[in-house]
């Protein structure tokens, strides 16, 4: 199979040609500021500072962090970062390797011309003990690196910007990064991994290890043929025997799921559990039934899980390195919701979320508030289309057969009688329409409000039998969680006056009771396809809402 990788697009302008060596001169008595580093920090050797100006100057590329290199070279005295008395450091052999690893996972682009750099790299390292400091390659490599390190730290580690995001329908604030003060901490580190200093989500790492395996399987050449399932037998199960198993066997072992060496037609007992956990890990029925939407994922070539990988690496770049707080993470794709506490995840249910037409929005805001047996207000689009047309057929009926009542700006109910509702929209209806509380009500029991302008929240429902489904996306665009019961005593578990049956009362009040949160927690409402799970399973979604589709046409092209 030839398919050719497509070069993620990290947009950078390839590095000129070299500059001109300008002015150098050993400096002495120069004013430097001990509190950024320490006096043994430095070597004697110095850059000219018109010459770093010349190099910027020269290099449109780094033009965007010209000031910020200038003033990192400012606070080392102008003294050289990479290059010691003994030569070109470990650090920058270990930036070399991060960049050179990037492109063997197939993290690549054709705009990304990081072949000047590696060359005057190459040549410093290759002089070794013989090094002439006088020569003009010697202050361009410096700078060079550090302009690269520049570059390569936002974009690799912070992304693509927020403005060439802005379509993409993400509304979690990104994170910050101080490339600046990262290279102060890798240079002053010269024994610690390069690795270990990268600004990024844990997550992001295992997903670039995960991209590495990969890599290598597509470097072997496996056969990838199309396989199908014959007409006259739907399925294979346990205990079956067919043409397809060796091949199915072979493909799972590849992604690590089988760990058995096995090349029999026959359906075995590990190939069953081998296979569950690879359903699980797709988002499919964990049945080990072989059926054809199992072999369609199998069939998809590496190069898409791989492209799915890169998608997913970019996002993590825009969200928090580490976040040691409680959280709530929904992961739309994934259809659950996860409960974290201390940065550590504590627990996870099943939810519903948004349809592709209503779809749930991507953001983050602080959970506020818990209402118990809520009234629920419908909202203007359902007004419209759904509850309106209702009242105009049914009047009362249609009414009290939902539990709605309608209530004006003050707040006091008004009867149906004293509102012309057949000259009102969706649009223009000045009144609210509410479903009491009760069973029936379609948030259900509890609701939990961070408040926002989508006007999302996560709420219980009567409709329980929905959270079987393993795709999920039957809302309006607020999310519906499987055990809000739980979630309620999560929220209030510091709080010794919420006790279990006093929670269940006011779940069953039939009287709408606002609590407000002691301790507000963040809540992420995330767009996640491809993660690596508690357990240290690589998982794959599809791409309920086109997102990754849109991602990839930015990052990727055509």
């Amino acid at each position: 199979m030839q398919k050719k990788l497509v070069y993620l697009s990290l947009i950078i302008i390839v590095i000129l040609a070299a500059c001109q060596q300008g002015k150098r001169s050993e400096k002495e008595g120069i004013n430097r500021d001990t509190s950024h580093y320490t006096k043994q920090e430095y070597i004697a050797q110095t850059l000219d500072s018109n010459f770093v100006g010349t190099f910027l100057d020269r290099n449109p590329q780094f033009a965007a962090y010209g000031e910020a290199i200038r003033d990192f070279y400012r606070k080392r005295g102008y003294h050289y970062a990479w290059i010691t008395e003994e030569g070109i450091t470990e650090q920058a052999g270990g930036f070399m390797n991060m960049m050179r690893q990037d492109e063997e996972s197939g993290i690549k682009d054709s705009t990304l011309d990081k072949s000047r750099v590696m060359a005057l790299y190459d040549s410093l390292a290759l002089m070794g003990d013989s090094l002439n400091r006088t020569d003009s390659i010697v202050p361009i490599t410096e700078l060079s690196l550090t302009g690269q390190f520049f570059v390569y730290g936002n974009l690799v580690w912070g992304g693509i910007t927020s403005d060439n995001a802005k379509n993409l329908e993400w509304f979690i604030p990104r994170k910050k990064i101080d490339i600046s003060s990262l290279l102060d901490s890798v240079i002053a580190n010269p024994k610690e991994r390069i690795s270990k200093e990268e600004p990024v989500n844990r997550q992001y790492k295992l997903l670039r290890d995960e991209l590495q395996k990969l890599a290598l399987i597509v470097s072997k050449k496996p056969a990838w043929d199309s396989l199908k399932l014959a007409d006259r037998k739907k399925t294979i199960k346990l205990g079956d025997s067919s043409v397809l198993i060796p091949v199915i066997k072979q493909r799972l072992s590849l992604l690590g799921d089988l760990k058995e060496k096995d090349t029999s037609a026959l359906f075995t007992q590990p190939l069953d559990s081998a296979l569950k956990t690879y359903q699980a890990r797709m988002g499919h029925k964990p049945d080990g039934i072989l059926k054809q939407q199992t072999l369609d994922a199998l069939n998809r070539p590496l190069e898409h899980y791989m492209h799915q990988l890169m998608l997913n690496m970019e996002r993590l770049r825009w969200v928090p390195v580490e976040v040691n707080t409680d959280y709530i993470l929904v992961n739309i794709p994934e259809f659950k919701m996860h409960a974290y506490e201390n940065g550590k995840l504590a627990w996870d249910c099943n939810v519903v979320v948004g349809t592709p037409g209503a779809s749930t929005v991507i953001f983050s805001r602080e959970m506020k508030y818990i209402v118990f047996s809520p009234y629920w207000n419908v909202p203007p689009g359902i007004l419209g289309k759904e509850v309106l047309p209702g009242i105009k057929r049914s009047g009362n009926g249609y009414l009290n057969r939902l539990n709605m009542e309608i209530v004006g700006s003050s707040g006091k109910v008004l009867p149906l009688s004293s509102i012309n509702v057949s000259k009102y929209s969706g649009s223009n209806f000045p009144y609210i329409v509410r479903q009491k509380p009760g069973g029936a009500n379609s948030l259900g029991k509890v609701k939990f409000l961070f408040p926002n302008e989508y006007n999302i929240y996560l709420h219980d429902t009567p409709s329980k039998g929905l959270f079987n489904e393993t795709k999920r996306s039957f809302s309006h665009g607020c999310i519906r969680v499987s055990e809000p019961k739980r979630l309620a005593q999560w929220l209030l578990r510091k709080d010794s006056s919420w006790t279990e049956p006093k929670i269940d009362a006011a779940m069953n009040a039939g009287k709408e009771k606002y609590v407000t949160l002691k301790e507000k927690v963040p809540v992420y409402i995330g767009y996640f396809t491809a993660w690596v799970n508690y357990k240290g399973q690589l998982n794959f979604r599809d791409d309920v809402y086109g997102h990754d589709a849109k991602l990839a046409k930015l990052l990727f092209g055509k």
